[in-house]
């Protein structure tokens, strides 16, 4: 077999019990990151509107090598693994289109070197650290001590988030950047 065309899909837990990852052993979305919190805006990512079919998914997050996926409270994760993992394995191997425009996603960028510290500081520390769990943080703005972000993916939704948001990112942004006083999450 060759090892270079091997295509696997393996499943992590993250810290929201509605959500799981699903892993690729290579790239299927390099540098870029989509949200579907809804059916209605899948239709930008034929691989998102194709997973929203199965009725138990209730949201989906694509990104580099993963996609989270969130499913209906009233459904159960052992039921379905399998059916997801199975589905996603046949449809990048057979080579069917992940997004209808690769540039969806743009990089912020910031003349106020406040502002810039902050998006260095989420892209460098913070943002390694919520990929693994699945999700994505994403800088929205600051004005007046106060940044705010944009939790995507397992984020989105997450009972520990709100911890994780005070103690973890708001604890590191405001000793790293004096100017920062308060981190919130912005809705999806």
């Amino acid at each position: 077999m060759d090892q270079t065309n091997f295509l696997d899909v393996y499943v992590e837990q993250t810290p929201n019990p509605e959500t799981m990852k699903f892993v690729f052993n290579r790239m299927i979305l390099p540098n870029n990151a989509l949200d579907f919190p809804t059916r209605e805006k899948a239709h930008v990512s034929p691989l998102a509107a194709n997973l929203f079919e199965f009725s138990f998914v209730q949201g989906v997050f694509i990104m580099n090598n993963f996609v989270s996926i969130t499913k209906t409270p009233y459904s159960q994760w052992e039921d379905l693994t399998a059916i997801i993992r199975e589905f996603l394995k046949s449809y990048v191997a057979a080579g069917e289109k992940i997004i209808n425009d690769p540039q969806l996603t743009q990089q912020i960028e910031s003349d106020d070197p406040v502002v810039q510290k902050i998006i260095d500081i989420l892209d460098q520390y913070i943002k390694p650290a919520v990929e693994v769990d699945g999700g994505l943080i994403s800088f929205k703005s600051f004005d007046e001590g106060k940044v705010t972000v944009e939790l995507k993916g397992s984020c989105s939704g997450c009972p520990s988030s709100t911890i994780t948001l005070k103690r973890g990112i708001e604890g590191m942004l405001t000793k790293m950047v004096p100017e920062v006083k308060e981190v919130v999450a912005e809705s999806v």
